[in-house]
């Protein structure tokens, strides 16, 4: 595997002020970035661990700092209808807003020791080696950035200035007001949207689903973020016809048959160790159901599936992008749209296709 180290004046973490948050009546301080609403007395954290009062305030403790940077390609987000094929800079922090027995990623999101910020680097420097490494984007992933806020805003208005978008990998688990100027900044993203049931949520992921459905509705009715879904198939928790085709239907119905819908295997991990891995044939029949009640462009992730990797026209079905995971083979599109019959494709297309391809470049940034 190829490792780069970029070299960086930054060598500590920073703790910033944030404006999320207010005083209550009986001296502790509210959080108001999620509806965990965090109540907090002088030097405790929030549920996220990231999120801390100090001096009658709640300030962000792990400004600047990262549990690792890698250069990906953003098919891995998952995203399949912005900027195929090129490679964007990925880098989380640690913590989370949600409890998910399920977390693929829970050595970083449930992280409680500051080791797991092992590297370091200002928003400039991101923008800056994003730049040189040729990517077209950087992706706020790992663990949701919707706790890093204020990091993820300096990050993204430095890669504004070099022309470089940005990407969040979210669970929408957010309030309305920070949610407005989250995704002000963020030009693509893909939503987690892990069951389509209250009571899931609830026991299993720690939060509620309808906070998560209202952000879906917020990006579809307000400003230009461009979003794909991906859900999590668990066997025998959230894998079920009915489930499938209610949510199915809801995306069509609240959100358009446009959405990219990725549905995704899971493998035992963190609190569900004695659930087996998802077989796919589930994802194939997710898959069938979700196309069926209208849904265009639905794949399927982290199993080997050629047809569940190709993006059809939704009009007349020619293969427009055939992929093989993450590799590109096969590329049709002409100015966005079916070279046969003209349809427009939904998404954000360039002319030609990035050629990243599968590899993974970890980079050591201090």
């Amino acid at each position: 595997m190829l490792f780069l180290m970029v070299l960086s004046t930054d060598s500590s973490a920073s703790t910033v002020e944030t404006k999320y948050w207010r005083l209550l009546e009986d001296g502790r301080v509210l959080c108001e970035v999620c509806p965990r609403a965090c109540k907090l007395h002088e030097g405790q954290r929030g549920l996220c661990f990231v999120r801390a009062r100090e001096n009658d305030q709640v300030v962000l403790t792990t400004y600047g700092r990262s549990s690792g940077f890698c250069v990906d390609p953003i098919e891995k987000k998952p995203l399949n209808h912005f900027l195929p094929g090129t490679p964007v800079f990925s880098f989380g922090t640690a913590g989370c807003n949600l409890t998910c027995k399920f977390c693929q990623n829970w050595d970083i999101s449930k992280s409680r020791e500051i080791d797991t910020l092992a590297d370091a680097a200002s928003p400039e420097q991101i923008a800056e080696t994003a730049a040189r490494l040729g990517c077209r984007s950087v992706a706020f992933t790992y663990n949701d950035p919707i706790i890093f806020l204020e990091y993820a805003r300096d990050v993204a208005e430095a890669c504004k200035e070099r022309n470089i978008a940005t990407v969040a990998v979210t669970a929408g688990y957010m309030n309305p007001e920070p949610r407005a100027e989250f995704f002000s900044f963020i030009d693509a993203t893909n939503v987690d949207l892990k069951a389509f049931d209250e009571d899931f949520y609830r026991r299993i992921a720690g939060g509620k689903l309808e906070t998560v459905l209202e952000t879906l509705r917020y990006l579809r009715s307000e400003g230009s973020t461009w979003f794909e879904i991906t859900t999590l198939l668990i066997p025998g928790h959230n894998d079920s016809d009915d489930e499938i085709g209610r949510m199915s239907d809801w995306i069509v119905h609240e959100l358009g048959p446009d959405v990219p819908l990725h549905f995704s295997a899971f493998h035992p991990d963190y609190k569900m160790r004695d659930v087996p891995p998802t077989p796919k044939a589930t994802l194939e029949r997710a898959r069938r159901i979700a196309r069926e009640a209208g849904i265009h462009h639905v794949y399927t992730g982290n199993v080997h599936d050629r047809e569940g990797d190709t993006t059809f026209c939704a009009n007349c079905g020619k293969k427009l992008i055939v992929r093989d995971w993450y590799e590109l083979l096969e590329w049709n599109l002409r100015d966005g749209a079916c070279p046969d019959c003209g349809a427009a494709c939904a998404g954000v297309f360039e002319s030609r296709p990035g050629a990243w391809g599968a590899k993974r470049l970890p980079i050591r940034m201090s």
